[in-house]
């Protein structure tokens, strides 16, 4: 049995577009939900949202059954949390907080077995490997993964190019929020400022020949986005939608969400 390709990898190298979502409600119920709406690829945050390593098994088993990419942020550039993110079969990695061609080394190498890298072999405990049914696998494997890096910061922007350079970088995920914090725009993704230095970001990262990519909610903002290079876009977060979702409806019925009926069943 051969190693299944990564179809999200492939598409990048081809220069496809690739719409995701966010999935920060840390279930695997309400990821199969979302898995059939037809999304390139899907988002577990290990950053920001509570999963744990059995939470992340648990959606990777149900988005197993839908043609999408599952793609995992780690909490930190952590070679140990990257290896056992690994194992457990995610082949896509968003590695925060990137700021230097060094992290981004490191984090290629967190991803690589040995001589090219550092990740431990433990095949035959790994989902990834079918528990050793794929007979290929180690040798197979380098093709299949793909290490995306998240630059967030005004010295990450200022290290782009010297990042782009890196070797067995596949993507450059450029954060928004944390931008507009690091350059004084607290709260404030949309501003001129920030936005001229995310145009230019995208396009430093294609000159480069990487796949840039972006998370926005604002549909027209994910269009420029597009427009100007983005290969992968994640155009929502599923906690927000659930959130609009509700406060919508609870409007139509003239509640809202500081006068709501607590109390009452």
């Amino acid at each position: 049995m051969r190693t299944p390709d990564n179809t999200f990898k492939a598409a990048l190298l081809r220069g496809e577009s690739q719409i995701g979502l966010w999935l920060g409600l840390a279930n695997s119920y309400a990821a199969e939900v979302v898995a059939g709406a037809g999304f390139d690829w899907l988002l577990i945050d290990g950053e920001h949202a509570p999963n744990t390593l059995d939470s992340i098994l648990t959606q990777l088993q149900v988005l197993a059954a839908y043609p999408l990419e599952p793609v995992v942020r780690p909490a930190w550039n952590d070679p140990v949390e990257i290896k056992r993110l690994l194992d457990l079969g995610a082949r896509t990695l968003l590695v925060p907080m990137i700021q230097s061609a060094q992290e981004a080394a490191a984090a290629v190498a967190a991803m690589r077995y040995p001589p090219m890298g550092v990740r431990g072999v433990g095949s035959a405990l790994a989902r990834a490997s079918r528990w050793n049914r794929l007979p290929r696998y180690l040798a197979e494997v380098e093709a299949t993964i793909c290490t995306l890096v998240q630059v967030e910061t005004r010295r990450g922007i200022e290290a782009l190019d010297e990042i782009c350079d890196v070797d067995g970088v596949d993507g450059v995920f450029i954060g928004p929020a944390d931008l507009a914090a690091d350059y004084g725009y607290l709260g404030q993704p949309n501003h001129p400022v920030i936005q001229e230095t995310i145009e230019s970001a995208i396009a430093s990262i294609r000159k480069g020949g990487k796949a840039a990519g972006i998370l926005t909610s604002d549909h027209q903002l994910a269009e420029r986005y597009i427009q100007c290079g983005c290969a992968f876009t994640a155009v929502g977060v599923d906690a927000t939608l659930l959130a609009r979702a509700a406060t919508d409806l609870a409007a139509r019925h003239g509640r809202s969400a500081s006068s709501g009926t607590a109390g009452i069943y």
